[in-house]
């Protein structure tokens, strides 16, 4: 593809990644919403529809990983083609691990009706339960925000994009390149871990429509 076909397509991707995850996000909380674990399995089983669209979500999410991890490692190469190698790896460990999440939630489901026979009691069945609602995107997320500060340097270095987007790219990338491996450790919980991915939403929003519509420079030479 073209270098123009690559950011147009980088670019809608980016705008179908975000809606994707946004909407999984806000269905997951109310899908296996409740306090406790026998309320949030209860409100699994009764919401195989809820359900069914978080794993079509997972699918569009994973997929849209793969198209950025091609895309913009087509678009930076010339830049530096073992940065842009490596954040090609980085985002097809993000899409392959994220798909993990769609046999995921379709085993809860399952166990949640008890394969038919209703919720489960047995001590096992909550242990697994447990064990798949226990949430771990930030895991996900760590090979994304590596992926993308590497991206985002090689679009700053090569003034590809307009430099203040760059470098906001740069320091939301780098923000969660600290921040989630804490968070997965255990070490940060609460608020802060969902107010971090503002500046990325306040970076991705506006690279997707001018890559849509202004597409990307040359990388510059020097």
């Amino acid at each position: 593809m073209t270098r123009t076909t690559n950011a147009r397509v980088a670019g809608v991707t980016f705008l179908a990644y975000i809606a994707a995850g946004i909407t999984s996000m806000v269905l997951s909380g109310r899908v296996a919403g409740g306090e406790g674990l026998t309320a949030r399995l209860a409100a699994v089983a009764n919401d195989a529809t809820g359900v069914g669209l978080i794993v079509l979500l997972g699918l569009v999410q994973s997929f849209s990983a793969l198209v950025l991890a091609v895309t913009l490692h087509a678009l930076t190469r010339e830049q530096d083609p073992d940065l842009a190698l490596m954040g090609l790896a980085c985002r097809l460990g993000e899409g392959l691990l994220g798909s993990l999440a769609v046999p995921g939630w379709l085993a809860l489901l399952s166990l949640a009706r008890g394969g038919g026979g209703g919720a489960p009691d047995s001590p096992a069945a909550h242990v697994l339960a447990a064990y798949l609602l226990r949430g771990d995107m930030a895991f996900t997320a760590t090979f994304f925000a590596v992926g993308s500060t590497l991206f985002c340097y090689l679009f700053l270095r090569g003034r590809m994009i307009p430099l203040a987007l760059a470098w906001l790219g740069v320091v939301a990338s780098l923000l969660l390149v600290a921040v989630l491996p804490l968070q997965l450790a255990g070490f940060l919980r609460g608020p802060v871990t969902a107010f971090v991915w503002l500046p990325m939403l306040a970076f991705e929003v506006p690279l997707a429509f001018w890559l849509i519509f202004k597409g990307v420079a040359a990388p510059a030479r020097g």
